[in-house]
């Protein structure tokens, strides 16, 4: 869809922009995805994920100390009110992700309004059975040490799929270990990320 503004139109805000784009008319379709901390690899281990700078996810800090290029991992909170004291949340693997999105566009074609879908497994990993299942992966220890929370952390965050499995016909294939395994094939063939090239 596009929406027309001349160069002289002022900026809408952006919540202006979503109605304008949702609600414009009969016979539109548009589908959110709510992703769920997309991790891992392509399978080839040529594709993978390098942030710039210092990473905010778990499992790029969790490589790039596996590999190195930083001395340790950081666990913000041992006593979060789960089974082992860290934060569960819900992991997708980036192979999952892009199927969900191929789903997406069938449905586009025979929909019409706004829909959103959560994208995730629907199971919760904590960070200590993340980092276990890394090690494992990985074939060393990942030096770790326990920080404070983070302000505005939560406990516990798992997606609901249903609606997708539903109506998209789309659920995650890859577990755990697949996702370990493929970001590190990726982050052991390119220790440096991209820059190594």
């Amino acid at each position: 869809m596009r929406l027309r503004m001349s160069t002289g139109a002022p900026r809408p805000r952006p919540s202006g922009c979503s109605r304008t784009g949702v609600g414009a008319g009969a016979g539109r379709a548009a589908i959110a995805l709510r992703y769920f901390n997309p991790v891992g690899a392509h399978a080839s281990a040529r594709l993978g994920e390098d942030p710039r700078g210092v990473p905010e996810n778990l499992m790029p800090f969790m490589a790039q100390v596996a590999t190195g290029r930083r001395p340790v991992l950081r666990i913000f909170g041992d006593d979060w009110p789960t089974p082992d004291g860290t934060g569960i949340r819900d992991y997708i693997h980036v192979a999952d992700l892009a199927r969900a999105h191929v789903a997406a566009l069938d449905r586009l074609g025979v929909m019409t309004g706004f829909e959103v879908y959560n994208i995730g497994t629907g199971r919760g990993v904590s960070v200590r059975q993340m980092l276990a299942a890394f090690e494992r992966a990985a074939g060393r220890p990942i030096p770790h040490e326990i920080a404070p929370r983070r302000p505005g952390d939560i406990a516990e965050s798992r997606a609901d799929c249903t609606l997708a499995e539903r109506v998209l016909g789309w659920r995650a294939r890859h577990g755990l270990e697949e996702m370990v395994q493929s970001l590190w094939a990726w982050q052991s063939a390119n220790p440096q990320g991209y820059d190594g090239d």
